[in-house]
């Protein structure tokens, strides 16, 4: 059956506190991601319609401090700002011209964002991702495609009257309107209803707008969303967990074809490429044992001029034949006759430290050179053909598996060859 492309808009509420979350993500500032589809490299082919020029608290605190909005009244945990999200599945950007269709389609999604926001001044970010990967689809049809979509991260406000009270020194101007105000309300602006004995959230409406619009902009060729419809609210993860499990049930009709044989091999290989990381661990603490060795070496060797320096001191004779050493030079080898003691065990334990290290490093190798003859680059050239090709390679072995073994010919024994060369 045809796959049946739908446009589809979501709406969600934040408090305050989220904004840095929203905008480590749509602006891609986060160092990694929870949803592994995304390639930091595609970053720079992100569209920002409308790029915040500050963090979006920073702006959302200047239109405050401006007066141009207003929480009064509102709760400490209020939700003070909206994110919208665009969307439509990837087949139809892959049908209709991939990515400049989808910056020509989003652009006019973003006029709608503006009508829905009440004013551009009330968005602070507006960015269409072209960085993720629908991993599904780029696999089914054998080269990279990519899911388009839209956020724009907007601050809810509805008009509110403020009305003079009875403190005003005008009886006359007691219950008028004073002024108006932009209110930062999301239950206000996004009111809910009853349809059906049900009740329903004003921004299900959207999917009927945001159809409108873009039929209107020209684009076609696809559906409404159903309103009401939990398919088009998942959140990201969501959808993102139902990709990989309707991958992992294909990936695993697959495996099973092949499952007692390459699961053996898999663990074969496994376990030799543990026994190697672990080798190659303990070879690399070895290196840095040697290290300090040579560096302990050069002060040694650095401790040889200064007796040397020491030799020359003793060359000053009195008539007496005893040695005269200046009160500076008498000092120096004060001090260094102090340390040459406190050395003494230093030296004698670093000895022992030498000794056992070499006994290591000689075993070290011994054990290396018993896993030279294990086969792995054998193991591997199969493991690898089995990747390439795994139907072939499921063939060849089922056709191996029902022929009788071979038996070993006494005359001329046929040359090695390694698995996966047929292939």
């Amino acid at each position: 059956m045809a796959q049946t492309d739908r446009c589809v808009v979501r709406n969600q509420a934040y408090q305050k506190k989220e904004f840095s979350i929203r905008e480590r993500h749509n602006e891609r500032k986060n160092e990694s991601y929870y949803n592994a589809d995304i390639q930091p490299d595609r970053k720079h082919l992100n569209v920002h319609f409308k790029q915040s020029s500050q963090t979006y608290a920073e702006n959302f605190d200047n239109l405050l401090a401006a007066g141009k909005i207003s929480t009064r009244g509102q709760k400490a945990n209020a939700n003070v700002f909206d994110e919208l999200v665009f969307d439509v599945n990837s087949e139809y950007f892959d049908r209709n011209g991939g990515y400049e269709y989808a910056k020509s389609f989003f652009e006019a999604a973003y006029q709608l964002a503006i009508k829905e926001a009440g004013g551009e001044e009330y968005i602070l970010s507006a960015v269409m991702h072209a960085d993720e990967r629908n991993k599904a689809l780029s696999e089914k049809l054998g080269y990279d495609v990519y899911h388009y979509h839209l956020h724009v991260v907007y601050i809810p406000v509805v008009d509110k009257e403020v009305r003079w009270t009875k403190r005003c020194r005008d009886p006359a101007l007691v219950g008028t309107v004073k002024e108006v105000i932009k209110q930062v309300s999301h239950s206000k602006k996004w009111p809910r209803y009853k349809e059906n004995g049900h009740w329903v959230n004003s921004y299900s409406l959207l999917q009927d707008r945001f159809f409108e619009h873009m039929q209107a902009a020209g684009f076609t060729g696809f559906q409404r969303g159903e309103r009401g419809s939990t398919t088009e609210h998942l959140a990201v993860l969501d959808y993102k967990i139902q990709q990989d499990q309707t991958r992992a049930n294909i990936l695993s009709q697959l495996v099973i074809k092949q499952e007692t044989t390459a699961a053996a091999l898999d663990l074969a290989i496994q376990s030799k490429e543990q026994i190697a990381a672990r080798l190659d661990e303990k070879a690399e603490v070895q290196k840095k044992q040697l290290h300090q060795l040579n560096n302990q070496t050069t002060v040694a060797k650095q401790a040889a001029a200064t007796f040397a320096d020491i030799d020359r001191m003793g060359n000053k004779h009195t008539i007496t034949g005893n040695a005269s050493l200046s009160p500076a030079d008498w000092q120096t080898v004060s001090a260094l006759a102090k340390e040459g003691v406190k050395s003494r065990g230093i030296i004698a334990e670093l000895k022992k430290k030498l000794t056992a290290l070499m006994h290591k490093i000689t075993e070290l190798e011994k054990r290396l050179k018993q896993y030279e003859g294990l086969g792995i680059t054998d193991t591997m050239q199969y493991y690898q053909a089995r990747q390439r090709a795994p139907r072939r390679m499921a063939n060849t072995i089922a056709d191996i598996m029902r022929q009788p073994p071979e038996q070993e010919q006494r005359s001329a024994p046929e040359p090695k060859r390694s698995i996966g060369l047929d292939i």
